[in-house]
C-alpha cells in the first residue's frame, strides 16, 4: 500500500501517483456502455459529447439517458439543434432542472452554427468562447472529443482524486490542488499509437468513481487503483474529500394561484433571466423569505369573476440549489369566455405535458387538480 502521507502541499508540488496504465487496462474491461459514449475504437461525436455533458451538469447518467435520447431523436445534429426555437428547446428539456443550461444550449447551438460552420472547435479556447461552455465543459470536449491532453475534472474524479492522494485540504479550496493531481493520471502516448487517449483517461475515471470509488461503501478491492491510494492505507476513504459545512439559504414562501377555464389552465412564461428564466409557470405571488399567507395571496391575478380562492391544504415543497421554497396553492374556476390576464394565457390540460413546465410547477399544478 501506499506509504505516502496525506497532501497539503504547496502549488507546485506533485507526487509521483497512480497508474495511468493500470487504470486504462480496467477501463478496456469495464467501461460502461452510455447512448453519448463512442464505441472503443470509434470516432467521437462532438455533438453528443458536448450535449451529454450540458445535460449531465448537476444531474445523474440514469435521469440524463432518455432525455438524451429525446433530443437526438429531435435533433439529431448541432445545426438542427442551432435552427430549433428556444421555446421548443425548453419544451423538451421540461423536467431536467437547471433550465439556464437549456438557454446555453440553444445559444451555443446557435453560436457553432452561425460563427463556425456547424462544426465545434477542437481546442479548449475556442470551445470556452462558445456560450455556456465553462472551463470542466471545455476540458471534457476537447479531451473525449477532440483527444487534446487535458483531463476534466467532475464530482466523480474530484473524489477519485482527493481519496487517492488523501487530499487533507477542504472543497472548494482543493479544487486546483485536485486539477493538478488529476492531470497526473493521464496516460503517455505510446510509440505508434496514434492517440493519447485522453479522452479515456478521463471516461475511465468517470466510471470508476460512479461503479466504485462511490461516495459510501467504495468497493476498495475491486479498484485498480487501490494499492496507491492514500486514502485506503488510512483505512478512512469515504472521509475524502474533506468538505466545508453547506450553507442552507433561508426557506422562501409564497403563493401559486392555479385557474381553470373548463378544461384550461391560466399560465405565463417567466422572465427569460433569473431562475427558471422562460419556463412556464401558473401565476404566483413573489418568492420571499418570512412571507406570511395574507401578503401572498393578495399577489393573486385579477381575474373577472374570481370572488373567491379555494386553499388547497398542505403546502407544495421544493428544494433549489440556494434556498428551499413552499408554495401555498390556491385555485379558482371561470366561465368559458373569461379572458387571461395581460401576459397570461389559456393552455388545454390535455397538452400541458408540451409546456416547458419545470419540475416545482408540475407540483403545483398536481397538488392543485389532485392529478
Amino acid at each position: 500500500m501506499s506509504s505516502f502521507a496525506a497532501i497539503k502541499m504547496k502549488p507546485q508540488e506533485v507526487p509521483a501517483g497512480a497508474s495511468p496504465t493500470r487504470l486504462l487496462d480496467w477501463y478496456d474491461r469495464h467501461r460502461r456502455r452510455l447512448p453519448w459514449r463512442a464505441a472503443a475504437g470509434d470516432v467521437p461525436d462532438p455533438y453528443k459529447v458536448w450535449l451529454s455533458e450540458i445535460m449531465l451538469q448537476q444531474t445523474g447518467v440514469k435521469t440524463v439517458g432518455p432525455y438524451f435520447k429525446k433530443f437526438i431523436a429531435r435533433w439529431p445534429d448541432v445545426i438542427s439543434l442551432g435552427r430549433a426555437s428556444l421555446d421548443d428547446v425548453l419544451r423538451m428539456w421540461a423536467g431536467l432542472g437547471y433550465y439556464s443550461r437549456a438557454r446555453n444550449l440553444h445559444a451555443c447551438a446557435v453560436a457553432v452554427v452561425r460563427d463556425h460552420g456547424g462544426v465545434f472547435p477542437d481546442t479548449e479556447e475556442g470551445l470556452r468562447a462558445l456560450p455556456g461552455i465553462g472551463p470542466y465543459t471545455a476540458a471534457a470536449i476537447a479531451a473525449i472529443a477532440f483527444d487534446q491532453r487535458t483531463m476534466p475534472v467532475d464530482g466523480n474524479i474530484e473524489r477519485v482524486v482527493s481519496r487517492l492522494y488523501a487530499v487533507e485540504d477542504e472543497l472548494p479550496q482543493a479544487k486546483p490542488l485536485i486539477r493538478r493531481l488529476a492531470a497526473t493520471l493521464l496516460a503517455e502516448r505510446r510509440a505508434g499509437d496514434e492517440k493519447s487517449r485522453a479522452g479515456d483517461s478521463a471516461q475511465a475515471l468517470m466510471d470508476l468513481g460512479s461503479s466504485i470509488c462511490t461516495p459510501k461503501k467504495p468497493a476498495c478491492v475491486l479498484c485498480p487503483l487501490s494499492e496507491d491510494c492514500a486514502a485506503r492505507a488510512q483505512s478512512a476513504p469515504e472521509t475524502f474529500p474533506r468538505k466545508a459545512p453547506k450553507k442552507t439559504g433561508a426557506l422562501r414562501r409564497g403563493a401559486a394561484f392555479v385557474v381553470t377555464r373548463g378544461d384550461q389552465l391560466l399560465v405565463r412564461t417567466r422572465p427569460e433571466k433569473g431562475l427558471l428564466g422562460g419556463m412556464t409557470e401558473v401565476p404566483g405571488s413573489e418568492w420571499a423569505v418570512g412571507q406570511d399567507d395574507k401578503t401572498a395571496r393578495l399577489q393573486s391575478p385579477d381575474l373577472k369573476g374570481v370572488t373567491r380562492w379555494h386553499r388547497k391544504a398542505g403546502v407544495v415543497t421544493h428544494v433549489f440549489t440556494h434556498f428551499p421554497l413552499e408554495l401555498v396553492t390556491y385555485t379558482a374556476r371561470v366561465g368559458p369566455r373569461t379572458r387571461a390576464p395581460q401576459g397570461m394565457r389559456w393552455v388545454p390540460l390535455a397538452t400541458l405535458q408540451d409546456e416547458a413546465l419545470p419540475n416545482v410547477m408540475r407540483k403545483v399544478v398536481a397538488h392543485a387538480l389532485d392529478l
